[in-house]
């Protein structure tokens, strides 16, 4: 049997297996570890099956995924994160649908410290969704822009899917995460600026909310934030001078969290183990999905898929546009159905490829697929956020209403990443200084 033809088995019988729900890790594993005994043998399987492992959880570069887990976690769990609402509610409030627009400025800097799109979805939607609409904000208003807005950690650094991506693409993690910031705050941005032209043209959908706050009030909220935004420019602006590298930044933004979480005397032991055992759970099964998806890297490149399919492409012209075109019509399809990190791993193998025999700059290209499973997270017919607002919520608002509501945002969200598309130097300006 052709190899190719048995890599495209492989694919199928792996998605098959994950439709019927068995894990990512362990589906694509499995059906790898039999493709590669099929074209070469099982003994080569079971040596590449004992090897990876070893080598991939031995990856010194990977050890920033623990650490910066245990920066958000330190951070959620201590109390860092609280108060951003109501911060950015004294400031932005005045502003048409303005505590809509606070959450997405509450959303972006949770996201940032924490890195954990479904992290910030749910904590934000019990915190600023039952205000908006005790203020009669449209439903599908107040939980869209939560769902949404939660997304904002996957391409505002630091990012996990950012480490995961510099490691598949062996391109530079530090690049990656200041390539991040102009697209992560031109998404911000956009949300913000669709929020209000809509509640412009119809005020009923955000009724004003007149309220006034004092100088003292003003100084009392940024006194109960500024650990935040310490938190990830002291590791942001490391990054960028040369500090430190992404792996060495993971543990000094954990080293930080905690520090200034003992400084304002809400670290406890309960606090840290917390922390701490919740980073071992999210690590293990990250690094589960991580290695399947390894195997799976090694079988197609063994199968010969990813160059048949850059091939095929580059007959029907394969140029830049052509291949992103593609790429976004497959990620927005599997972000119906599959997470972030599963999209992105399953994926890496065969598109990789293809983007380097197209010509496309990896750090640019890294940034759009973020953006794309950012979008994924909230498209149905299983987009997560969506899910992680209606169990937050319970019966407050219907599942129909969050999707409906959804629906602009995911529609400006495109307009942000065919912007992103256009002007890859929203992505690369930053990253060109630090060279």
């Amino acid at each position: 049997m052709d190899n190719v033809l048995i890599g495209f088995i492989g694919l199928a019988a792996g998605l098959v297996l994950i439709g019927l729900r068995i894990q990512i890790g362990v589906a694509v594993g499995f059906v790898s570890f039999i493709g590669i005994g099929v074209i070469l043998n099982m003994k080569a399987a079971w040596g590449m099956l004992t090897a990876v492992p070893f080598n991939f959880v031995g990856d010194w570069n990977l050890t920033a995924i623990p650490m910066f887990l245990l920066m958000g976690y330190v951070a959620s769990s201590s109390g860092l994160t609280q108060g951003l609402f109501k911060a950015m509610r004294i400031f932005l409030s005045r502003l048409p649908g303005g505590l809509a627009v606070a959450s997405v400025g509450a959303c972006a800097l949770m996201s940032a410290a924490s890195g954990s799109s479904v992290a910030t979805a749910s904590s934000m939607a019990r915190i600023a969704t039952p205000e908006m609409l005790r203020y009669r904000y449209n439903p599908g208003l107040a939980t869209g822009v939560v769902a949404t807005a939660g997304t904002l950690g996957s391409l505002i650094p630091p990012s996990i899917l950012m480490v995961l991506y510099g490691y598949y693409a062996e391109v530079s993690i530090s690049q990656l995460f200041i390539a991040g910031i102009v697209p992560g705050l031109l998404s911000a941005v956009m949300l913000s600026l669709m929020i209000i032209t809509r509640v412009k043209i119809n005020p009923e959908l955000a009724p004003r909310v007149e309220e006034v706050f004092s100088a003292q009030e003003k100084w009392d909220a940024l006194k109960e934030v500024w650990p935040l935004p310490v938190l990830v420019l002291g590791v942001l602006v490391g990054i960028f001078i040369g500090l430190f590298t992404p792996t060495e930044a993971g543990a000094v933004g954990a080293f930080l969290a905690i520090v200034l979480a003992a400084v304002r005397r809400t670290l406890s032991w309960p606090v840290l183990k917390d922390a701490i055992l919740s980073t071992l759970s999210s690590t293990a099964g990250i690094f589960m999905v991580v290695i399947g998806t390894v195997l799976l890297g090694k079988f197609m490149a063994l199968s010969g898929v990813p160059t048949f399919i850059a091939k095929e492409l580059l007959m029907f012209g394969g140029d830049e546009l052509t291949v992103i075109i593609m790429v976004t019509v497959l990620y927005l399809a599997l972000g119906m159905f599959l997470d972030s990190i599963g999209i992105l791993l399953l994926t890496l193998p065969i598109i990789l490829p293809v983007a380097r025999e197209a010509g496309i700059d990896f750090i640019w290209f890294g940034i759009i697929l973020i953006k794309l499973l950012e979008i994924g997270l909230i498209t149905p017919p299983v987009g997560l956020n969506v899910y992680v607002m209606k169990a937050a919520l319970g019966s407050i608002v219907s599942l129909q209403e969050i999707f409906r509501g959804v629906t602009w945002f995911v529609i400006i969200e495109i307009v942000t990443l065919a912007i992103i598309v256009a002007f890859p130097l929203l992505s690369l300006w930053l990253p060109a200084l630090m060279q």
